[in-house]
């Protein structure tokens, strides 16, 4: 085969990957099909929006405004990552968000509802985040949870 052939068949498959790859984020964050895994998507597409699933925006429960944020977390855009970054959390010993490490992120666990969280699942009452907008959170932390 002629290698400008090649060149031309790499970079068509090139794209066609991407664009797949593009299609599938959207199609495992459901409800929220343009979240990222970057901070401010989450702060956008999970903290301060409602979705599709009828699940409520985290900051309904997370906020100073007009009361005490809920757990002690308050996920007003303003003060979010100040709040979840390196943070103890209520639980003796267990960090919010420990960057580049989101079996020890507390944040997961509250998310997934593991036996070893203090409390509920969150969001309280449901509906919960689905796998794949868990996965994408996931993602951001094992990047070293950026402020992006």
């Amino acid at each position: 085969m002629h290698p400008r052939c090649v060149k031309i068949i790499v970079m068509v498959s090139s794209v066609l990957v991407g664009l797949s790859c593009d299609e599938s984020l959207s199609k495992l964050t459901g409800p929220t099909p343009n979240l990222q895994p970057t901070f401010s998507s989450i702060q956008r597409d999970i903290f301060n929006a409602s979705d599709s699933s009828g699940r409520p925006p985290c900051t309904r429960c997370h906020t100073d405004v007009g009361r005490t944020p809920s757990g002690g977390i308050n996920l007003r855009t303003e003060v979010a990552y100040a709040n979840l970054i390196n943070v103890p959390s209520r639980k003796p010993g267990v960090f919010r968000v420990v960057p580049g490490d989101p079996e020890h992120s507390y944040i997961i666990h509250k998310l997934e509802g593991r036996s070893d969280i203090v409390g509920v699942r969150m969001p309280n009452g449901g509906p919960y985040l689905s796998d794949g907008q868990i996965l994408v959170i996931r993602r951001w932390i094992e990047l070293g949870a950026q402020n992006n």
